[in-house]
């Protein structure tokens, strides 16, 4: 499915009104969603417009949460202009040194930028929690589900989707315990999402689906990335740095909880990625799947793990895993 990149109709009465009249658009490449950008120049200033068009797409959580980071000093975009009927944003341009592409090209700066990415989510969570709703059992199982709803029958795998549920409600019960007091989760936390920024901070983007809950879950979403490849070795440090302060038993405890929540993440993931395929004709996205299917097999190998990991077993076989999605499950 190609993606329109003309710029939305509306964009020069806003962007005139918003006191950025006649300036130049240039598309910018997009996300997995309908959301689109655009880079703006007006004289010596520059900026990126977000066309987040209703009713598919609602720009209100990205204002709430870059707001909310803004205040407790994270470097999130600053907001110039927004038009929420309009579903349009003016906001700050971060540029394009992107922490994905300066470690492909740099990759002896993965520690110290990594470091960085820990450093600053252990900040986070010394924050109060963003004002948005709670990463509830309902919102994990939600996700888990869209394996068995998109991946499984684009391969044509009969399951036992209540065995499947059954399975990741006791596993997920401890983390529910846990993640008291909750904390900001940005969710999409990844190395495509980060921009290293001239001062030397990094510059967070794509924050609009978060929620409060577990410390570990943007820890994984880093160390876990489903974009780019981080080595064991670098996964294994990095969770050491930031468990360097914490007990054995809550180290332990932290392990067992990351590797719950890097399984749930990948298993959305891997029906996510299905689903841009099969629904929205994005063939791009099932290159990941390889990727996503070996950090969830790492997971599942945690013992806390084992009644998912049975279900996997009995339902999965590892050579479905492997084996590509038919191209002809692809919608019309």
């Amino acid at each position: 499915m190609a993606i329109d990149m003309k710029p939305p109709e509306a964009a020069s009465a806003f962007l005139k009104d918003a006191g950025w009249g006649n300036a130049r658009i240039e598309p910018v490449a997009g996300d997995a969603s309908f959301r689109r950008y655009f880079r703006v120049f007006h004289d010596s200033r520059q900026a990126i417009l977000m066309d987040a068009p209703p009713p598919y797409e609602d720009p209100k959580p990205f204002i709430t949460i870059a707001k909310h980071l803004k205040a407790q000093k994270f470097a999130a975009p600053e907001i110039f202009a927004e038009d929420l009927v309009q579903g349009l944003v003016l906001l700050e341009d971060f540029g394009d040194h992107r922490m994905r592409e300066h470690l492909d090209a740099c990759p002896n700066d993965e520690d110290r930028i990594y470091r960085q990415t820990i450093d600053l989510i252990r900040d986070l969570h010394q924050q109060p929690a963003a004002p948005v709703a709670k990463y509830d059992q309902d919102a994990y199982l939600r996700e888990v589900n869209l394996l068995t709803e998109w991946y499984c029958p684009a391969q044509s795998i009969p399951i036992d989707a209540n065995a499947f549920e059954q399975a990741w409600t006791e596993v997920l019960d401890p983390i529910l315990v846990s993640q008291q007091p909750e904390v900001t989760v940005l969710r999409d936390y990844h190395a495509e999402n980060i921009m290293l920024l001239p001062d030397g901070t990094l510059g967070l983007l794509d924050f609009q689906d978060a929620l409060t809950g577990h410390k570990a879950y943007d820890v994984v979403s880093m160390l876990q990335d489903a974009r780019r490849d981080v080595s064991d070795q670098l996964e294994e440090a990095m969770l050491t740095y930031y468990l360097a302060d914490q007990s054995s038993e809550a180290a332990s405890e932290f392990r067992s909880h990351y590797a719950i929540l890097g399984a749930q993440r990948n298993t959305k993931i891997i029906g996510i990625f299905t689903r841009l395929f099969v629904r929205d004709g994005k063939e791009r996205y099932l290159d990941f799947l390889p990727r996503m299917w070996r950090l969830l097999e790492k997971d599942l190998r945690h013992p806390d793990l084992k009644p998912v990991a049975d279900w996997f077993d009995r339902n999965i076989s590892p050579e479905i895993r492997s084996r590509p999605i038919p191209t002809e499950e692809r919608s019309a």
